[in-house]
């Protein structure tokens, strides 16, 4: 198993060590793992996501809003989203389809 990193992030506490015993730790990064695979399966089978959070985060940074959280609230319930993201993801499936048959010239 991975040996844990005992150098905490900027600002944060330092690690307690001690505070799980060797089993409790290997369940503990077994666990992270199956939860890093099960959102990458998900992420995969729901490309729409990744439109969602392109769009908005493009959104965000080339508007630059005052208060994101208004922004953010506006954003995701205008009544045209759901026709943005499916253009998205036709574009997307395009661009991927583009690509592999680039590849295979």
């Amino acid at each position: 198993m991975a040996v844990p990193n005992h150098n905490p992030p900027k600002g944060m506490e330092s690690y307690d060590i001690g505070a799980l015993s060797q089993e409790q730790q290997d369940k503990l990064n077994h666990f992270k793992i199956q939860t890093r695979l099960a959102n990458e399966q998900y992420l995969r089978e729901h490309p729409e996501v990744d439109c969602l959070l392109l769009g908005f985060l493009g959104d965000v940074l080339s508007q630059r809003p005052e208060n994101i959280r208004d922004f953010a609230a506006d954003w995701f319930t205008q009544p045209q989203l759901p026709s943005r993201i499916q253009v998205d993801l036709e574009k997307r499936e395009k661009t991927l389809r583009d690509e592999r048959f680039q590849q295979k010239l």
